[in-house]
């Protein structure tokens, strides 16, 4: 039956306009228009590789594609991206076709190990952006924090820089504040680089951490206390790949309570896009056990109310004097149909009317009462 559904995706298509958008267009958004959602088979056979743990997505507009990082931390198969089509019909996702896998290999040309192979050395890749003048993929680690006696393991986030087949070119030298330590300071366990974009014409790179780093506070919680919780979002400049501003950004309060009460929960930033020289598209995902569903909001954030706190060692006792401002644009709980776990987002082609859209995945977490998703919104000016 998946072979059957994988056959019908490849072989569905449809025309699509897409035209080259520059970060120095003026965007502007009053809304997001929901025009459908389309899901993609579980387990789907990708080239001798298993599909899933979709954690970002961005557009090849040249070549009217998507890449999209897998999470997968090389258990299944090797750290990999995925080429995927994306038709749309009617202003509607007709199909999507899975169509290549790209390894993504070390400075030695190796594919990167597993947690039994070598635990210290295992990748976690969560963010992937496409740089189509220098036709090279940037993506992100999560690195790993397993405080555990003997069997502790500190592995750094990382981000590094590829050629379209996978192969290391560089790294960005990460800012102290997320090394890994054995004690409550730095990133927590599965919360470090997330969300990954280009700005200003690609030469500048953002990168944020999903959760707060220990010295900046608690995590997100259903109150707060004096202040939110805060992550931090990265400047780099792509040039010098040194990281030259940081910012506060404030998250909302966790959507539902988990049941137990005591079970896991989390609100974090999976994703950010950026859009002009000042402002971010970012995601806000908030999860509860007891409830399978996702709240997704996305939010238009102004990175100029924000001071600039590279100098800042922590928050708790230095909070920022202005954090990031930003703009409810949609609660996707009021589309009123299932939410998975979204991690992506992107731009995607202009409709024939001149509007942009946006192009969103999910991550199935390689779990069937999961599912990877794919949704696109009409931005209206």
């Amino acid at each position: 039956m998946k072979v059957c559904l994988a056959c019908i995706i490849v072989l569905l298509s449809a025309c699509s306009s897409a035209r080259k958008i520059t970060a120095e267009e003026n965007f502007h958004a009053t809304q997001l228009k929901f025009l459908g959602v389309k899901e993609a088979p579980f387990n789907l056979p990708v080239k001798g590789t298993t599909m899933g743990g979709l954690s970002s997505i961005d557009y090849d507009v040249a070549n009217d594609v998507y890449y999209l990082v897998s999470d997968d931390r090389s258990a299944i198969n090797p750290a990999r991206f995925y080429t995927a089509k994306i038709f749309i019909r009617n202003d509607k996702i007709d199909s999507v076709a899975f169509i290549n896998v790209t390894m993504l290999r070390r400075a030695d040309g190796s594919v990167y190990p597993n947690s039994k192979q070598d635990p210290a050395h295992t990748p976690d890749p969560e963010g992937l952006r496409y740089d189509p003048y220098k036709k090279q993929m940037v993506w992100t680690s999560e690195g790993e924090r397993i405080v555990r006696g003997k069997d502790t393991v500190l592995e750094d986030p990382t981000i590094i820089t590829v050629s379209k087949d996978g192969k290391y070119v560089d790294s960005f030298p990460i800012p102290d504040i997320l090394r890994m330590h054995a004690t409550e300071k730095g990133p927590r366990q599965n919360g470090v680089l997330e969300g990954i974009s280009f700005g200003d014409n690609y030469k500048t790179l953002y990168v944020n951490v999903e959760e707060p780093l220990y010295e900046d506070g608690p995590r997100a919680d259903l109150q707060w206390g004096k202040y939110p919780a805060f992550i931090r979002i990265f400047k780099f400049d792509v040039s010098t790949k040194q990281n030259t501003a940081q910012y506060a950004y404030p998250l909302e309060r966790i959507a539902y309570p988990a049941l137990p009460a005591t079970a896991f929960k989390i609100n974090g930033v999976p994703d950010i896009l950026a859009v002009d020289k000042d402002h971010l598209i970012v995601l806000e995902r908030s999860f509860s056990t007891g409830r399978l569903a996702c709240t997704i909001k996305i939010f238009l954030a102004d990175l100029s109310f924000g001071e600039n706190i590279i100098g800042t060692p922590g928050l708790i006792n230095n909070p920022p004097k202005s954090s990031v401002s930003k703009k409810l644009l949609l609660n996707m709980d009021e589309l009123g149909i299932y939410i998975d776990n979204v991690e992506g987002i992107c731009f995607g082609p202009v409709l024939p009317n001149g509007h942009r859209t946006l192009v969103l995945v999910s991550d199935n977490n390689f779990t069937e009462l999961e599912k990877t998703q794919f949704f696109l919104f009409e931005i209206i000016p």
